[in-house]
């Protein structure tokens, strides 16, 4: 009954992390201050939990128009992002959906669910991006779909701005540019909205996590071409009202952002400092580290109480690699002195 191709994926597997200083999962490592925790309990306290959801979500695409100045009719909203990747892959002509590698693992699963065709272009030593290989490949395959993370993850690297907008501008299929680290980067993409460029978002990183909202931003036509995809009522009452809420504080998270870059120059200036370390540039909330020997590097932070990210294994390019997430002063702190004690 179960298709053969499912059965032979594994699932997406997360850590337990009970009892660690959880640095996995890219999340914000900072908690609500409990007076704004108060008020938003109470507004949310109002939502009519026995009535269907707004679909049409009007107000909510409203005020994230506004944030991100563009009109309500250029915002999709999804159940995270990725339930927005499986709406564009949904939506697409048939054809290959194209990818650098390694890039963030969804865009490549959920298209082997669809059983759609992926093909994978090999990122540069560096992490660069060849966008002449990428348009080569694009090309060859006969894409209909294309994903650029910027900046990108697992690598923390942004792409330049020369790479990213020749592939927008040549690329004949729809591209979706993936800025789900746009708070932390030094660059965004809004400008090549285009009828074949969508830029997509999250709220994840920045400290909503467990909302699971994420948004489309892309012309008046193509989105709502994707409405006729979603599912109705998709975000729920809780997450509507907890988002029109957390919007009218953006400027807290904004500086929260801003604080988590400062921490991530802090934690990888000292851990460059550590011989044995490669510390990777880093345009997100989390840093990419090579280190002599990542599955007992993992186990011996892990023995620390501090849970991060093995990537050794997941691609040649990341072999012996550790993923770290950018956690408070006192988190980072403790990372600092695990590898101290581990290497020193």
């Amino acid at each position: 009954m179960i298709r053969n191709d499912i059965k032979s994926l594994a699932a997406y597997h997360v850590q337990d992390c009970k009892g660690l200083i959880k640095l996995d999962a890219m999340e914000n490592p900072f908690a609500l201050p409990e007076g704004l925790r108060q008020s938003w309990a109470e507004y949310v306290a109002a939502s009519e939990i026995n009535r269907y959801p707004d679909s049409d979500m009007l107000e909510l695409r409203q005020a994230i128009a506004e944030h991100e100045g563009v009109e309500a009719n250029q915002v999709l909203l999804g159940n995270g992002s990725d339930e927005i990747i499986q709406m564009l892959l949904i939506a697409c002509e048939p054809g290959t959906c194209v990818v650098p590698s390694p890039t963030f693992v969804m865009y490549n699963l959920i298209s082997r669910w669809l059983k759609r065709p992926v093909a994978n272009v090999e990122l540069l030593k560096d992490f660069s991006l060849s966008a002449d290989t990428f348009l080569q490949v694009c090309a060859r395959e006969k894409a209909s779909i294309a994903f650029l993370a910027c900046p990108n993850n697992p690598t923390g690297n942004l792409w330049s701005q020369e790479t990213v907008e020749k592939i927008a501008k040549n690329f004949k299929g729809l591209l979706i540019i993936d800025e789900a680290y746009a708070p932390f980067s030094s660059r965004s993409h809004t400008s090549l909205i285009e009828s074949n460029t969508v830029i997509l978002r999250t709220f994840s990183k920045i400290g909503w996590a467990g909302l699971r909202l994420g948004y489309l931003l892309g012309t008046p036509e193509i989105i709502a071409h994707l409405n006729k995809v979603r599912m109705p009522y998709n975000i729920n009452v809780l997450t509507q009202a907890s988002a029109k809420f957390l919007l009218q504080h953006s400027d807290l998270f904004r500086k929260q952002a801003e604080v988590i870059c400062k921490q991530r120059k802090v934690l990888s200036k000292s851990l460059s400092a550590i011989a044995q370390l490669e510390v990777f540039p880093s345009e997100t909330n989390f840093l990419l580290v090579r280190v002599p020997d990542a599955t007992a590097t993992f186990a011996a932070l892990k023995a620390k109480g501090i849970l991060i990210k093995s990537m050794h294994g997941q691609h040649p390019l990341l072999a012996q690699c550790l993923r770290i997430t950018i956690g408070t002063s006192e988190e980072n702190q403790s990372v600092i002195q695990a590898f101290k004690e581990i290497f020193e």
